[in-house]
């Protein structure tokens, strides 16, 4: 079940900049935490997962709304509760721009896929979409390279599965987390889009849907149009971008 919180952490004295604290949590220690109407309108979705006293934080958003991030993490996530990582499902800037941020105030190790991270450590505008949005990618340093189909990052009590899924861009990744018997998902940017400016490949796309699905989850996290729960509605949905020319 999805449940909203807002948490109101202004004084009195503050009312006239009062601004409520936004998280949804999704289930038992996964919430949402950043993306369109909850921080910024350009931001892709960010995820909060927690393994015991460590926990990870998928994608970053753009960066232009990293104190309203910060606020709703604190929200929901204890301060004893170190952020261990930040996994990047690939290099595009509204998923990747507010990662030195991030690292900056969390002192995590980014994660990104060898093929997308050669993009962020040049800091390439184009193959990042920065230029899409106007910005500018400053080099981003990756401290670890996934590099093979399937990883696992161990972390608290708990593992984060990494596969890599090119066709959006070429080191797209998902990221696969069993909570007891709830399997989540998460598949930024199922929707795409293709460009070649990105590097994208739609025979690999294509692959990569089609093995999304035979992950089976229950709860499918995306980049951009939400949170689906239930293994019919998250088939319908990606199944819905497999018939492109």
């Amino acid at each position: 079940m999805i449940k909203i919180f807002e948490h109101n952490t202004e004084s009195e004295k503050e009312k006239v900049s009062a601004r409520k604290d936004l998280s949804m949590e999704i289930c038992e220690n996964l919430w949402q935490v950043g993306g369109a109407g909850f921080t910024a309108p350009d931001d892709a979705a960010i995820y909060l997962i927690r393994c015991g006293e460590k926990a990870a934080l998928i994608d970053a958003g753009c960066g232009n709304a990293h104190d309203k991030l910060v606020n709703n993490i604190s929200a929901v996530l204890p301060s004893t509760v170190e952020i261990e990582y930040l996994l990047l499902t690939h290099c595009h800037y509204d998923h990747t721009g507010g990662a030195a941020a991030v690292k900056d105030q969390y002192d995590c190790n980014i994660i990104a896929h060898y093929l997308d991270a050669v993009y962020l450590e040049k800091g390439d505008n184009d193959v990042t979409a920065a230029s899409w949005y106007g910005a500018r990618m400053d080099p981003l340093p990756v401290d670890r390279k996934i590099r093979r189909p399937k990883e696992t990052i161990r972390i608290g009590n708990g593992e984060i599965l990494a596969f890599h899924c090119p066709g959006h861009s070429p080191g797209s990744l998902v990221f696969v987390v069993d909570f007891d018997s709830i399997r989540v998902l998460f598949g930024q940017d199922v929707h795409g889009p293709l460009d070649p400016s990105l590097l994208s490949d739609t025979q690999q796309y294509i692959k990569s849907l089609k093995f999304m699905l035979s992950l089976n989850a229950d709860i499918l996290c995306e980049g951009h149009f939400g949170v689906y729960q239930g293994k019919e509605q998250i088939e319908q949905f990606i199944r819905s971008f497999l018939n492109i020319s």
